[in-house]
Formats: structure tokens, C-alpha cells, sequence
């Protein structure tokens, strides 16, 4: 059985940083590429970062460019996002997803949640102005 728990999240306020973490077990973690989404009340899922399955390409919007590192340890299990200079508009729940469709190692730009799936439950991150 596939588990993937995010942890991580919490109150920042703006200009701050925030890392957060996504342990995956009960799949091959190094065959996947991996991505992180957000979603706010009443808005859309946003891919916000995706990353190889070896870790050697990546790929963001232009919303967090510059400012979101997404990172893995394959060792462990485990996908970062390192999030600096925070803004209000940031403020959402945070999933990680393995990319399960159309190579599934693949990162190529900016993750689209429907070729994504084995979604964790997700870790709040709110921004104050």
C-alpha cells in the first residue's frame, strides 16, 4: 500500500521561510518523478514544483520561480520544497504526488495534477501580511 504524508507546514509570516517534507513508502520512489501542489479555498490546484526522478531536472511556475527549491533524497524516501520569500497570495495546503502517467520519471515544466496521483494528505501553509 502506497502512503505519502506531508509534514512541514505552519505560520509564517511574509518574507519568511518554510521547508517542508514528503515521505513516500510502499512504491519504488527513485522510478518516480515527484511534485508538490496547492490548493487555497475556492481556487484551482496549482502545480507549483516538480523534480526527476533522479532528481537531475526540475520544474516551477512562474508564480514561485526563484523562490521554491524542490529537492529529493532517494535514500530516503523523501521530496523537500525549501520555500523563501513568502508572500500572503502563497498561503495554502501543500500536497506532494508522484507522477504516474505518461513517463513517469519525467519532469518537463511545471507539474499538471492529472497525470499525478498517490496524494498525501497535505500541510497547511499560511502566510500573514
Amino acid at each position: 500500500q502506497v502512503q505519502v504524508v506531508e509534514s512541514g507546514g505552519g505560520l509564517v509570516q511574509a518574507g519568511g521561510s518554510l521547508r517542508l517534507s514528503c515521505t513516500a513508502s510502499g512504491l519504488p520512489f527513485d522510478s518516480y518523478a515527484m511534485g508538490w501542489f496547492r490548493q487555497a479555498p475556492g481556487k484551482e490546484r496549482e502545480g507549483v514544483a516538480c523534480i526527476s526522478a533522479s532528481g537531475g531536472s526540475t520544474g516551477y511556475p512562474d508564480s514561485v520561480k526563484g523562490r521554491f527549491t524542490i529537492s529529493r533524497d532517494n535514500a530516503k524516501n523523501t521530496l523537500y520544497l525549501q520555500m523563501d520569500s513568502l508572500k500572503p497570495e502563497d498561503t495554502a495546503m501543500y500536497s506532494c504526488a508522484a507522477r504516474i502517467l505518461y513517463d513517469r520519471g519525467a519532469c518537463t515544466g511545471p507539474p499538471s495534477g492529472i497525470t499525478y496521483g498517490y496524494w498525501g494528505r497535505g500541510t497547511q501553509v499560511t502566510v500573514s501580511s
